[in-house]
């Protein structure tokens, strides 16, 4: 049985032509078709799942430090670049 956070799918109608290249592509990467499946779709989705930031925003407090040590590093030599 799927665990809450996770769902399961019937895909139907797949074309021969599509479902040679998903597994050639899983035995490719010596994957599962299932586990190159859920890869698959969740790139096309946009990656993983976002998880909330409520929990840290608002909480950014000013580090003058900090500032002047990414201030320096973005600092560019010239000289390197030619």
């Amino acid at each position: 049985m799927p665990t809450p956070s996770r769902v399961q799918y019937t895909i139907r109608g797949v074309p021969r032509d599509v479902d040679q290249a998903l597994r050639r592509k899983a035995h490719q990467r010596k994957l599962s078709l299932n586990r190159l499946l859920v890869e698959e779709l969740t790139n096309a989705a946009g990656g993983r799942s976002h998880r909330s930031l409520q929990s840290i925003a608002g909480r950014w407090k000013k580090d003058p430090e900090f500032d002047r040590l990414l201030a320096e590093q973005r600092q560019i030599d010239w000289s390197l670049w030619r």
